[in-house]
């Protein structure tokens, strides 16, 4: 079983793109709203961008980590299809975690769900995006 190397650093970089984008234009207000953060305070925002750095580093391993895993699943489990593979392992394993992570706040419900939704969700974008792209070149 050999695993593309380039092709899970490559889904790394993808993914860091991916969630920029979800947690910025797409989802980026209202994610910030569910933290009690004022979307327009550009300078508690220009703050919270210097903190991240280091976070994006601690992210992007991570992610490439949950990559490579995935990858000797998709070899390993070959009597599904990539993506099925994938939506296998969030639906067991990633969006329980999300959702616990989200329903165990004080929060009201509105914003566990909102929370829950938006992470959960980019969650599966990406997932079946590594899982269709491991499937054929992974």
């Amino acid at each position: 079983m050999e695993i593309n190397y380039t092709v899970v650093l490559g889904l790394a970089v993808i993914a860091l793109i991916v969630s920029a984008i979800w947690y910025g234009p797409l989802f980026g207000k209202a994610w910030i709203r569910t933290h009690g953060a004022d979307a327009d305070d550009l300078k508690k925002r220009k703050e919270m961008q210097k903190k991240a750095g280091p976070l994006y580093v601690i992210q992007f391993l991570l992610v490439l980590f949950q990559i490579y895993v995935l990858a000797h699943y998709v070899k390993g489990w070959d009597t599904v299809s990539g993506i099925e593979n994938a939506l296998w392992l969030w639906g067991a394993f990633i969006m329980p975690t999300v959702a616990a992570s989200s329903m165990w706040t004080n929060d009201t419900a509105a914003v566990k769900w909102v929370r829950f939704l938006i992470q959960a969700g980019c969650q599966l974008v990406l997932f079946i995006l590594f899982g269709y792209v491991l499937g054929v070149w992974g």
